[in-house]
């Protein structure tokens, strides 16, 4: 064989190579891209998939979540509403205990009246009447004199018994706070007095005076235990004073001060 057929054999075995290695290159690349094109696909597929799931449990929380929302807001609304029952029945239970306080306080202020009252004179309580009176010597052991303020103007001095004036001076200024001006007309009166009384009163009104005006050594005002008292609008007249009022209020706070009208 010549020289050129040897080399002309040659080229063409080595193009022969060139071009099997080029296409053997380019076979697996091209196999590699399409493995990574399969790879990315399936990476895909889980991750949507996965997506999916995660949006379905979201949503499946969330609806849990609104559903739990909506529950605890409908007990709260109503746990609101036992709430503000539960603060009014506090506040009634409440103003019912100050009242009962209240009751109680006076009942214990009459009672602590009465009893210093009883224990001021053996006399002082004792009912008077046909069988039991008081003699023309019979003087409270105690006598004070009141204070001017209490006394109707132009009156004489007015005394009290000691151990009660107090009471008496409370009353009457309590009476003064609800708006009433009460004043003594008149308070201890002695058996001598009572029968000048008595008899004045009988002489303008006969038998009649029997009805408000007490025989000496019967009227409570020798004990030194009870007032005349009247307001300063009907200035004493004792038949106009029944209809107004501080009458009214007597009545119904007398006896907290250790009092009773008769």
């Amino acid at each position: 064989m010549s020289p050129l057929h040897t080399v002309t054999i040659s080229v063409l075995v080595l193009a022969t190579i060139v071009m099997t290695g080029s296409s053997l290159y380019l076979y697996r690349t091209t196999q590699t891209q399409r493995d990574m094109i399969t790879g990315l696909a399936a990476e895909k597929q889980n991750t949507e998939q996965s997506l999916a799931s995660t949006t379905n449990q979201l949503t499946l929380e969330r609806a849990q979540a609104s559903s739990t929302i909506h529950e605890l807001s409908s007990r709260l609304s109503l746990t609101s509403e036992e709430l503000d029952e539960i603060e009014d029945d506090l506040a009634r239970e409440k103003d019912r205990n100050e009242d009962f306080e209240d009751q109680i306080k006076d009942l214990a202020g009459t009672v602590g009246v009465l009893d210093k009252l009883s224990k001021t004179d053996e006399e002082l309580l004792q009912k008077y009447s046909k069988t039991y009176f008081l003699n023309e010597n019979f003087r409270p052991l105690k006598l004070a004199q009141i204070d001017q303020d209490y006394v109707f103007a132009g009156k004489k001095d007015q005394y009290f018994h000691g151990d009660a004036i107090e009471h008496l001076t409370d009353l009457l200024d309590a009476a003064k706070r609800a708006g009433h001006d009460i004043k003594i007309i008149s308070a201890f009166r002695s058996f001598e007095e009572q029968v000048e009384l008595k008899g004045q009163f009988s002489q303008v009104y006969g038998t009649g005076a029997n009805a408000f005006s007490a025989d000496q050594g019967y009227s409570e005002h020798q004990l030194g235990t009870a007032v005349d008292i009247a307001d300063s609008a009907t200035a004493g007249t004792y038949t106009s004073f029944a209809t107004t009022e501080a009458y009214a209020w007597l009545t119904e706070n007398a006896y907290r001060y250790g009092f009773i009208l008769s």
